[in-house]
């Protein structure tokens, strides 16, 4: 399900909007989850934990998109005759 665009700049109505947003997305997943055999309180636990981890991850790496994707240690190593598994 995509995401729906925001649709003001006032921050209290973004995050209401969010909110909304995120539960429609959280309440299909929740039913794909149910229909697989999970249970509703187990499910809420790992989501709320991987959303926690997840936050936690941004807090030390707000834009990992901006860093390499081979690390320098491997790209300086390239077509030097070392290998990597």
């Amino acid at each position: 399900m995509p995401f729906p665009s925001p649709t003001t700049e006032d921050p209290r109505q973004r995050f209401e909007e969010l909110k909304v947003a995120a539960r429609a997305v959280l309440e299909e997943i929740i039913a794909s989850a149910n229909e697989a055999g999970w249970g509703t309180q187990e499910i809420a636990v790992a989501l709320s934990e991987a959303a926690q981890s997840l936050k936690d991850d941004n807090t030390v790496d707000p834009d990992p998109a901006d860093e390499p994707l081979v690390p320098d240690a491997v790209r300086e190593q390239i077509g030097h005759g070392e290998q990597f598994d």
